[in-house]
């Protein structure tokens, strides 16, 4: 088991790009957070392994194929490169909710799966996401929650999170601050947790 490896785990939609409605469905209308995409160079550069654990179920609606999804996926990992930073791996889930699977969060399954694939506890590690399912993915897995108040919860009350959040939630005003956290500059735009 892989024990040395420092590994972040992140959510896409709302958390590194703008979330839509509509569904992100090709790179022009993939569009970073302001930081987000800098917050990831930051992490790497410090040593983090950082991956991605993302719903996308257009694919199962269709309402993009998986072409779309790979040239989306592209054209944010160039992005960032650009910027220095890198995403090691991207774990998706593909359904519809209604399809019933254990990869579409809150399920942990995207998580199980990458504990397999690196072979380690996810047990502590962060992940970090825009929504309740994020959180209760998380806490499934035996990660640790960090919500972002920049997709789905952008002017949520970050004093006053609902009683659903897992209690250990700690909340960021975006991805910045989450790296700033974790990196041990805190107070650049951490709010308090619950």
């Amino acid at each position: 088991m892989n024990t040395h490896l420092k590994l972040v785990i992140l959510d896409r939609d709302g958390t590194i790009n703008r979330a839509s409605d509509e569904f992100v469905k090709s790179p022009e209308e993939w569009h970073p957070l302001p930081g987000a995409l800098e917050a990831i160079s930051r992490l790497n550069h410090a040593g983090f392994h950082v991956v991605l654990a993302t719903n996308q179920s257009g694919l199962g609606r269709g309402l993009f194929d998986m072409a779309a999804l790979n040239a989306v996926h592209a054209h944010m990992l160039k992005a960032l490169a650009t910027l220095g930073g890198r995403i090691d791996a991207i774990f998706y889930c593909p359904h519809a909710a209604e399809e019933g699977c254990n990869c579409r969060k809150p399920a942990p399954g995207l998580l199980h799966q990458i504990e397999e694939r690196y072979g380690l506890s996810l047990q502590g590690v962060p992940y970090v996401g825009d929504s309740l399912r994020d959180m209760q993915a998380a806490q499934a897995a035996g990660c640790a929650p960090h919500l972002v108040l920049t997709g789905r919860h952008a002017v949520a009350d970050s004093a006053c999170l609902p009683p659903d959040f897992p209690a250990n939630t700690l909340v960021h005003a975006d991805l910045a601050a989450f790296a700033a956290h974790l990196l041990g500059d805190a107070g650049r735009g951490d709010l308090p947790s619950r």
